[in-house]
């Protein structure tokens, strides 16, 4: 073998193991209780294994499911806070995270939007997108914080928002109509 394939061989060996290490350094599986395992997750998240947050997060979440408390709530919104501070996800994503699954209203319709002109065209998008935070809401709300009460707001706020939505639509069509 020539030297250049000699080094591109030996280069991407210590890549293949710097890998294998990296994620043997960022492995954590996360058990009871939540504060510790949320404790446990900033620290490898602090020591560079930011890529990992998604997965971290979804062990706690499970974790908060295997023993529902509604003082899970507060865990999940102290842990996701430090993360923000550790730069790991801005403070606008902690936020939305956290209303995601603990608030009973929904991020996926937010904002200042001309309804007529903005959210019409796209309201099955926006419904289904509803409808899928709904099922992050029962896991965050229901399972995890032991708060059927918020849930079913929740679950009735979107059926309100159908249904006004679908009538500010159809109000909409009819007016471009008349013009």
């Amino acid at each position: 073998m020539n030297t250049r394939l000699l080094l591109v061989v030996a280069a991407l060996g210590a890549l293949a193991s710097g890998c294998a290490n990296t994620d043997q350094r960022c492995a954590l599986e996360l058990t009871a209780p939540l504060e510790r395992s949320a404790v446990a997750a900033e620290e490898k998240l602090a020591n560079g294994c930011e890529y990992y947050f998604e997965g971290y997060f979804e062990q706690l979440l499970s974790l908060a499911e295997d023993r529902p408390d509604r003082n899970n709530r507060r865990l999940i919104s102290d842990h996701l806070v430090r993360v923000s501070e550790l730069g790991v996800i801005t403070h606008r994503q902690a936020q939305e995270r956290y209303n995601r699954y603990f608030n009973v209203k929904f991020v996926s319709l937010s904002g200042d939007y001309n309804t007529c002109a903005q959210t019409c065209p796209v309201r099955h998008r926006v419904l289904s997108a509803m409808s899928e935070e709904l099922l992050d809401k029962e896991r965050g709300l229901m399972k995890a914080s032991a708060d059927p009460e918020s849930y079913y707001r929740a679950d009735h706020l979107l059926k309100e928002t159908q249904l006004v939505l679908e009538a500010t639509c159809r109000a909409c069509s009819t007016s471009v109509g008349a013009r």
